[in-house]
């Protein structure tokens, strides 16, 4: 290939390539503490306080369990000297299996928090999607990135949505969705 034909070339790409990086250079960006959109906005505090509910009642239930457990072995402790070796044995393997299926009930009692979790949060994080693509548009975003999960290392402050997520959902969740200002930490246009 000649020179020539190089240089056209080379100015053929160049030609294609600087309109994409012009408009590449004019997106604006956004990001998002999803974290703390979820644990600040009304219906998040209250999926919380019912998740934390929940979560106490089961805690309490296991550990008055545990505490029957412990004393039925000191009880056994103390008696297993006058019990025949058969009886002793056996009162002993009947309290392991009471343990296993305590740590099992425990174990299944986790589960059952973090299935109940996803239910409480899938439709806020729904709602929450939703806010923040009615701002991205709003606001002519190319791009919102979650702030933890997104690799983001830095940003500035200015372009953080997250206190503007938190006032529109709340207020949305009033029903006053259409008439909540615009936050006055909202990217700069």
């Amino acid at each position: 290939m000649s020179l020539r034909s190089k240089l056209s070339v080379l100015a053929l790409a160049l030609s294609l390539a600087v309109p994409t990086l012009a408009a590449a250079a004019e997106v604006k960006l956004g990001y998002v503490d999803y974290q703390r959109v979820m644990l600040e906005v009304d219906d998040g505090k209250a999926a919380k306080v019912r998740l934390q509910k929940w979560l106490e009642s089961r805690q309490k239930e296991i550990d008055s369990e545990q505490e029957a457990l412990r004393k039925e072995k000191e009880t056994l402790d103390k008696q297993a000297s006058a019990m025949s070796e058969e009886t002793r044995v056996q009162k002993a393997t009947d309290l392991q299996k009471k343990v296993y299926d305590l740590a099992q009930k425990w174990e299944k009692s986790r589960g059952e928090a973090a299935e109940r979790e996803r239910k409480e949060m899938e439709p806020i994080i729904g709602k929450i999607d939703g806010v923040i693509h009615d701002i991205a548009e709003r606001e002519g975003l190319g791009m919102v990135f979650e702030k933890r999960d997104s690799g983001l290392v830095y940003a500035l402050n200015q372009y953080d949505l997250t206190n503007e997520v938190i006032r529109t959902y709340n207020s949305s969740a009033k029903g006053k969705a259409k008439d909540a200002p615009v936050a006055k930490d909202a990217p700069k246009k």
